[in-house]
């Protein structure tokens, strides 16, 4: 399985992703699941993908292959970077993701395997301000907005009670994507469908560039002192409140 999170700020953007594939106890890989495309000062976009690895690689080879097809062409309105705003954008990652399910959608339910797959998409285009959108297996789409500033797909219950407490789109960059780790923690802890290294990738509104990316491995000094201290909080602030008188 996997586990994604995607965060809207008034700064930017915060995506992250682990690397855990599943098959089976006997069958676990692993495979890069946050992709980016970029033209900086005109356009940046981040995809996200859990579910079915046959499908989202398909969706994100589809993608990649309209914007390398649109290079040196003065036409090309099937392509990320021919969109002019970001609804345009989702609209074209669904376009994929139904043209794969064309594909291979009746093949799969022959062999009896569903055709799963779930996106989170962000990134800015021009001066239009960054967006973010959770994209589903048929295609369609919601935005997140102030109230609902951030998505998770995949294995995503043990991650969502601190991000529901916590998560404001007014937080720093910085404090989201500790926050955004915390989550992860937690899921790693109680889901070992979910692995390292982790896909960390920070975007700053209004840059049109990818300068700031991680991937977190078993051995990173900030994750492992991030979950120790974390832990050791969690414990303090249990003792430190009344037993309940039974």
């Amino acid at each position: 399985m996997t586990y994604c999170v995607g965060m809207l700020l008034d700064e930017g953007l915060v995506m992250a992703a682990d690397t855990r594939t599943n098959a089976g106890v006997d069958n676990v890989g692993k495979f890069k699941k946050l992709f980016t495309w970029e033209r900086p000062g005109e356009a940046v976009f981040v995809l996200l993908t859990a579910g079915n690895l046959a499908v989202t690689q398909a969706v994100v080879s589809m993608l990649t292959e309209a914007v390398q097809a649109s290079r040196g062409r003065k036409t090309g309105e099937d392509n990320l970077f021919a969109a002019k705003t970001m609804f345009q954008a989702a609209r074209l990652v669904g376009r994929a993701i139904r043209d794969v399910k064309e594909i291979d959608g009746d093949h799969l339910q022959a062999n009896g395997d569903a055709f799963a797959a779930s996106f989170i998409f962000g990134g800015q285009i021009g001066k239009e301000r960054p967006r973010l959108f959770n994209i589903y297996a048929a295609g369609n789409f919601i935005e997140a907005t102030v109230d609902t500033p951030f998505f998770q797909i995949g294995e995503h219950k043990y991650g969502k009670p601190i991000l529901d407490r916590v998560a404001r789109n007014d937080m720093k960059l910085g404090d989201a994507a500790k926050m955004v780790l915390l989550s992860f923690d937690s899921t790693l802890r109680s889901n070992l469908s979910v692995g390292l290294p982790i896909d960390l990738l920070t975007y700053e509104r209004g840059t049109l560039k990818i300068e700031h990316t991680k991937r977190i491995g078993l051995d990173d000094p900030y994750f492992k002192m991030l979950s120790t201290e974390w832990s050791k909080a969690l414990r303090t602030a249990f003792m430190n409140n009344e037993a309940l008188d039974i």
